[in-house]
């Protein structure tokens, strides 16, 4: 008979209202919203008189590991869409049940970068080249091994990122663009069938043609940026229906240093364990010691980014939450989303807009049909609150329970459920074999 959640406010993020109900559901899916009071027998009824209910969260940009996975989810993040890395080394959580203690992942593969490398050179989790018919190869082979769409990285030529699109879409992937540290502009990937804007990126090479991260002799205040410039790329863009992730935390973080935000949970004091097994305790305090380079290379763009994705929202655009977790400093896995959840408010979006980012229009914008919406014969993918987030965004953290695939969870059970190191060098060290065989 499944169970039943009672007496709850449910958030409707679809039809953008607010009502007193119950949820019931059986396996992994629920089967009934009553609006009314309930009469039927179940296994479970759990009375959540005060709480919130809102959709499972969806961190549309992060880079994932098994080591760190179980923190998107105590987080209330159901799913993650993870822009680039290595799917078979993602394979445990992209095949774990829907009710496992770790976000579904929607991924790409090896980012395709042109030469030297941002990254180095080809790797695990990047490929290198100047040859469109090795990219052409390239995207075959992240087909073969299940990549869900293709990203394309900084130092890629027009030429070869023209190649990669016209594979991708042979096989109806989109390709997603980080254009930082690109010459190539926005409007220009626009032009060649890039679908995805990482960080909003790109857009301000369109605003000031010649620019770009290495360019000399252009003075900008890039706290005064002419909004007519924003206006005009941005409409453009629309034109073309892209989509941005502008993953304002990792800019956000990099320019509060030293007093990046901590709201100091159990999900943030609980990545000082991390450090043990991968490490980003430690990363972060390293790249937090250089603070002046981090800002004078990165930090600069953060209110630019923020103008553009408030922009391109206003113009009817997509616009969807990401933290690029682990990138930067202090984007904490899971609770990052939550910072990028007040940054959009911040920004001019209003509670539900932002919400929504997070949730049905994050889901929709990648085609998930049965997540991120409270809703008949949807994935029970739930965040039980025990404040209203609609009265102040930040109420998100103010979790009660999670509900992943069906299964109730309260944050600390699944923070135990945190691999060893020993479990992750053991798979990390087969995960290597596997590629090295495969390549």
């Amino acid at each position: 008979m499944g169970y039943l959640l009672k007496n709850l406010s449910i958030i409707d993020v679809e039809l953008e209202k607010v009502f007193q109900g119950s949820i019931e559901v059986q396996g992994e899916r629920i089967t009934q919203i009553f609006h009314s009071e309930v009469n039927k027998k179940y296994d479970e009824t759990y009375d959540m008189q005060g709480k919130f209910a809102i959709p499972g969260l969806i961190d549309m940009h992060c880079h994932i590991k098994e080591g760190f996975a179980p923190h998107f989810t105590a987080a209330g993040v159901t799913t993650i869409r993870n822009t680039a890395g290595n799917v078979m080394e993602l394979d445990n959580l992209i095949q774990a049940e829907n009710n496992a203690p770790t976000p579904r992942v929607y991924s790409a593969d090896r980012m395709i970068d042109g030469a030297p490398g941002l990254w180095g050179p080809t790797g695990i989790a990047n490929f290198v080249t100047e040859q469109p018919e090795e990219a052409r190869k390239e995207v075959r082979r992240q087909v073969r091994n299940g990549a869900q769409f293709i990203k394309v990285y900084g130092l890629l030529s027009k030429p070869v990122m023209k190649a990669v699109v016209e594979e991708a879409q042979k096989y109806n992937l989109e390709v997603s663009c980080d254009l930082i540290h690109s010459t190539v502009n926005a409007l220009e990937a626009a032009e060649l069938g890039v679908t995805w804007f990482e960080h909003a990126s790109g857009i301000i090479q369109a605003m000031y043609p010649g620019w770009h991260m290495q360019a000399e002799g252009f003075d900008i205040d890039w706290e005064k940026v002419n909004q007519g410039k924003i206006d005009e790329v941005c409409e453009k863009l629309l034109a073309y229906n892209v989509k941005l992730c502008p993953t304002l935390t990792v800019f956000d973080q990099i320019q509060l240093l030293p007093n990046s935000w901590d709201p100091k949970n159990v999900i943030t004091q609980s990545c000082g364990l991390l450090s043990q097994s991968c490490g980003l305790t430690e990363h972060w305090e390293s790249l937090a010691e250089n603070e002046d380079t981090f800002k004078d290379n990165l930090g600069f763009l953060n209110n630019v980014t923020k103008r553009i994705a408030k922009t391109y929202h206003d113009l009817g655009g997509t616009v969807v939450t990401g933290t690029d977790c682990p990138a930067g400093v202090w984007t904490f896995p899971g609770m990052g989303l939550h910072r990028e959840l007040e940054l959009f408010v911040e920004i001019g979006l209003s509670e539900m807009e932002a919400l929504q980012a997070a949730t049905n229009k994050a889901a929709k914008s990648i085609n998930l049909e049965q997540v991120g919406m409270i809703k008949k014969d949807h994935i029970a993918d739930l965040v039980i609150l025990d404040k209203n987030p609609l009265d102040n965004i930040e109420n998100t953290k103010e979790i009660f329970s999670i509900i992943k695939g069906g299964k109730v969870y309260e944050q600390q059970a699944i923070l135990k459920t945190v691999p060893s190191k020993e479990y992750l060098e053991k798979t990390f060290k087969e995960f290597e074999k596997k590629f090295n065989i495969s390549s």
